[in-house]
């Protein structure tokens, strides 16, 4: 998709817009360097014979820019990307959240009216990516420019975007504000690939969105389209209540069969009637060991077809 957006590849059915101009169909190709957009690959594709400040204006030279322009144009960027004073430093003397500011310097420098960036950060450790991830955003936001992030990290996605496009197989399941998409997943591979989901057969008791799972998880739901008997709910861990004690409609009583201490959270596996229940808890909100009888309280559930 990003290749057929930059221009690398050509389209065999549909059109590519860039604002209010078409730039690609079936009888229209306007070619990549005419199309100013900013591309930064998986690959940092940083030039190891260039210092910083030669990999970043390499854009400008090709389209010959004047040479004081350059240098306030490259500066400005640095700047941007938080990489002033590094101007003269070798790619082999930066580190990999370093190179990768490069890449995105010299991706911005020439003003892109777009940016594609290509899960930029995949080959960086967890802390640098989790800080390359506000950077990038700051970066769009002082920038004000269109991006388009292609990421298979989710936590990415929802950090990242205004509008998140979740494919599948280059089929296109749903297009939403990562709220949306998480609370509201229009299909079951969408409540799968963003965030952690409960999945549990269910009986529908009315049309109402009644459903029933095992002997006595009574909840209201959303029902899909449809004639439906049975559907699988969906359940994400963080969505559950666990205490010693409750009863009502949304509870349902368990075992703990095993815990996991995350430090920031305790992930909880249950076995109730209807299943093995995935439950997230905050350490500080009590504690329960293995062995332990609970009641899950259900706080919000979604339902797909069987």
């Amino acid at each position: 998709m990003l290749r057929i957006v930059a221009g690398f590849e050509k389209v065999t059915d549909g059109e590519v817009w860039l604002g209010d101009k078409l730039v690609s169909s079936t009888s229209v190709f306007v070619p990549p360097e005419k199309r100013n957009i900013g591309m930064v690959f998986q690959s940092y594709a940083v030039w190891p014979h260039m210092d910083v400040f030669q990999n970043v204006a390499y854009p400008l030279r090709i389209r010959k820019v004047p040479k004081q322009e350059i240098e306030k144009r490259v500066l400005r960027a640095l700047d941007i990307v938080h990489l002033s004073g590094l101007e003269h430093r070798m790619p082999s003397q930066l580190s990999g959240g370093q190179q990768q500011r490069v890449a995105l310097a010299r991706a911005i420098v020439a003003e892109p009216k777009m940016l594609l960036l290509d899960e930029p950060l995949s080959n960086l450790d967890a802390k640098l990516r989790e800080a390359m991830r506000f950077e990038i955003k700051e970066i769009q936001r002082r920038l004000g420019i269109t991006v388009i992030y292609v990421t298979h990290d989710q936590a990415e996605a929802m950090a990242m975007s205004d509008r998140i496009i979740v494919m599948n197989k280059g089929v296109i399941e749903q297009v939403a504000p990562p709220r949306e998409i998480y609370d509201r997943p229009k299909s079951r591979f969408v409540a799968d690939f963003v965030g952690l989901v409960n999945f549990l057969e269910a009986d529908v008791l009315d049309k109402d969105g009644t459903i029933r799972i095992g002997d006595d998880l009574i909840l209201k739901v959303n029902l899909p389209d449809g004639d439906h008997k049975r559907v699988i709910a969906a359940i994400r861990p963080e969505h559950i209540v666990m205490q010693h004690e409750g009863s009502g409609i949304g509870t349902v009583r368990g075992t703990v069969l095993r815990r996991y201490y995350l430090g920031d959270q305790i992930d909880y596996f249950v076995q109730t009637s209807g299943g093995e229940i995935r439950v997230t808890c905050n350490p500080l909100q009590g504690q329960f060991a293995e062995g332990d009888s609970v009641v899950l309280q259900i706080q919000h559930a979604f339902a797909f077809p069987l």
